[in-house]
């Protein structure tokens, strides 16, 4: 990732900015998630995806515990540089649950994602 100069980030009052992590092989959406200051200096110094978990309230790496790591190639800004996204080269799921991409079913239930991992084995 470049460390040229740095655009401003519109983070909100709880100091943070959605994310989503696409595919950089297939352009295929993987996952929205948030990230604070911290977590976006953290993917920067490191190449690898860091968020910031607000159930768990705290800063994590994209597949510290699973493997499922993300290895960030570039990170873009919207126009209003309130929303980041990271192009990723994904290894496994990006899902929790097991699926490839974290937008597995569609609005009517239908599943139409692939199932790449067993959550149960993963995070044991």
């Amino acid at each position: 990732m470049s460390d040229s100069s740095s655009v401003d980030l519109a983070f909100d009052e709880n100091d943070l900015l959605p994310a989503v992590a696409q595919s950089v092989e297939t352009g295929e959406v993987l996952m929205l998630a948030y990230v604070t200051p911290e977590a976006v200096e953290r993917t920067r110094e490191t190449g690898l995806a860091h968020y910031y978990s607000r159930s768990r309230d705290e800063l994590w790496q994209k597949g510290a515990t699973s493997g499922n790591v993300q290895r960030v190639e570039e990170v873009r800004v919207d126009c209003d540089g309130d929303a980041l996204l990271y192009r990723v080269e994904q290894s496994g799921g990006a899902c929790h649950t097991g699926y490839r991409s974290c937008f597995y079913r569609t609005l009517d239930g239908e599943t139409v994602g692939e199932r790449v991992f067993d959550p149960d084995e993963a995070y044991d």
